[in-house]
């Protein structure tokens, strides 16, 4: 729980707060862009929800953050309340945002399908008795992906609760050692009709991506959208082999996806074209092509 008393001095005046615990992992960004903002290696309250519709982000962001560094000076329980049962949110088509990040998987986002053959849990949130409703009340969980070994969280408590099939790559298998189903190889496997899982190594040795009816790509750490410079953007630190890296990026560029929903980072919806357009021009800035002297 946030503390007045670590209250940090980036945050403007007002009710809500972030105090010095923050991981700076971006969860309260995501949710509430117009409230929250990073500063320095921390995230800050910029500006004071102004409308209701407001409010209700800046709870969902506080409910969401995976150590509990965003408080209030006096909390609204009804907005609160309404918060805390918001989640998952809807995003598209049966996708949902899960929320309720979990600090061992370092704030990362967990995704949600809801799909009339089975449901799957994309990497994982913290484990919570009313998430566990709420997902049995979609029609509970099937199959468990997990993008990469730094995601993986709760996932062993959810597959238990729900008899599900953990998905995880050989290399990063040390993290969930009894899943349930290991992916070898960089070769993609389809593990059901309009579910791609996508080997991209880099971040880790392992690491995956999921591309579900050509239109979502849930892309762990590889991939994600930079909201202040407006394009996408893959890691330059804390990665594995960057060659491998390049390789794993460039193989997306023939891809049809129009979302890229990542661990971490701003997610994004684009038409295909632009989306192919924003994976190229990715590649030609993180790997520009040196010209041979003269």
């Amino acid at each position: 729980m946030a503390k007045l008393s670590k209250r940090l001095d980036t945050n403007v005046e007002g009710n809500f707060f972030v105090d010095s615990t923050c991981i700076d992992c971006d969860t309260c960004r995501q949710l509430a862009p117009s409230t929250f903002v990073e500063n320095g290696d921390y995230s800050a309250v910029f500006e004071q929800p102004q409308s209701v519709e407001e409010e209700l982000s800046a709870y969902q962001a506080l409910i969401a953050c995976p150590v509990g560094s965003i408080g209030t000076v006096k909390k609204d329980s009804n907005i609160f309340s309404k918060a805390q049962t918001s989640f998952p949110l809807s995003i598209e088509d049966g996708v949902y945002y899960v929320g309720f990040n979990s600090e061992k998987s370092f704030g990362a986002h967990s995704y949600f399908i809801q799909h009339p053959e089975g449901n799957w849990l994309i990497d994982s949130p913290r484990y919570l008795k009313q998430l566990e409703h709420a997902f049995e009340a979609l029609g509970g969980i099937r199959y468990i992906f997990l993008s990469h070994e730094d995601d993986v969280a709760e996932a062993t408590r959810y597959a238990k609760i729900f008899n599900a099939t953990r998905i995880i790559h050989r290399a990063d298998s040390h993290a969930m050692p009894d899943a349930e189903r290991i992916i070898e190889g960089r070769d993609r496997v389809e593990v059901e009709p309009e579910y791609v899982c996508i080997p991209v190594p880099g971040h880790t040795a392992g690491s995956m991506a999921l591309l579900y009816k050509k239109r979502f790509l849930f892309s762990g750490d590889h991939l994600w959208w930079n909201r202040t410079d407006q394009q996408l953007g893959t890691p330059k630190n804390l990665v594995w082999d960057d060659g491998l890296l390049e390789q794993s990026i460039r193989t997306l560029c023939d891809d049809p996806f129009e979302w890229v929903l990542p661990g971490h980072g701003e997610r994004i919806h684009l038409p295909y074209h632009a989306m192919k357009s924003a994976v190229e021009q990715l590649i030609q800035r993180r790997w520009p092509i040196q010209s041979s002297p003269m």
